[in-house]
């Protein structure tokens, strides 16, 4: 632990954003994963569920949780596994 206030607040401040990180990411993993299963399964929602996790995406590279390119990665190939099933 450190001795210097600033530093004691730093390490409070990191914890925290480290626990919402986790928690934006572990909700953007699974809307993915709804997405891919709506779409596996052939639900008629599967358009909503693909939407739904590109707009999460999006919001993700806003806070600087996933990389510009991945996330466009993600939405191009959730986007063609969507058509490859209709």
């Amino acid at each position: 632990m450190p001795n210097i206030k600033s530093a004691k607040k730093r390490v409070i401040t990191s914890e925290k954003r480290n626990e919402m990180n986790a928690a934006k990411r572990s909700a953007l993993r699974t809307s993915i994963k709804k997405a891919h299963v709506a779409i596996e399964t052939g639900s008629e929602n599967k358009e909503e569920a693909v939407k739904a996790a590109s707009v999460k995406l999006d919001k993700a590279v806003s806070q600087g949780l996933v990389h510009k390119n991945t996330a466009a990665r993600k939405k191009s190939r959730l986007v063609k596994a969507m058509k490859a099933a209709q």
